[in-house]
């Protein structure tokens, strides 16, 4: 089976069929952008089909895995600069409430954002899977391929770590 060449397209096909929805899965899930998730799929498997003839049948799979997790890494790496750039902008929203308050809203948000991004990357999709998808631990533990003891320990130490942040934050 390894001696197949994922450059016959009926193989690269077959190699897509099998691993594109586990591989969109687990993008979607990390990065919880549908949209974002679908690019990041085609273009592994478009890296996949330009490298076809260094890229061994065998390790199909882990070559699109890896190239999707990297260029998610990239993403996140951007999207926490433009979030730096963002909170330096002048916010011109008019809002009724004092400006101190506002003030400290802010200041906890950022800090609180902060903190979840600073989660290790297992507890913070955990973490993120169950309070901003409302998905189960039997669930997130089926996306994840782990155990819903996994799930649970981890988003354990994710609500842990940020209720010692939380306290700081005070």
């Amino acid at each position: 089976m390894s001696t197949k060449s994922i450059c016959e397209e009926r193989v690269y096909t077959a190699v897509f069929k099998e691993y594109s929805l586990s591989l969109f899965n687990y993008l979607y899930y990390k990065c919880g952008d549908e949209s974002q998730a679908k690019d990041l799929m085609q273009d592994a498997f478009l890296k996949l089909w330009q490298n076809c003839k260094s890229v061994p049948f065998a390790t199909a799979r882990g070559f699109v895995f890896i190239t999707a997790n990297n260029a998610l890494m990239n993403v996140f790496k951007h999207n926490q600069v433009k979030l730096k750039f963002n909170n330096t902008v002048d916010n011109t929203e008019v809002d009724n409430q004092s400006p101190a308050f506002l003030l400290e809203e802010q200041e906890f948000k950022t800090r609180l954002e902060a903190a979840i991004s600073a989660l290790p990357e297992k507890q913070r999709v955990v973490f993120l899977m169950s309070r901003i998808d409302k998905k189960t631990y039997k669930e997130i533990g089926e996306l994840l391929s782990i155990s819903a003891k996994a799930v649970e320990k981890r988003m354990y130490l994710a609500l842990d770590t940020l209720r010692q942040v939380s306290k700081k934050i005070k």
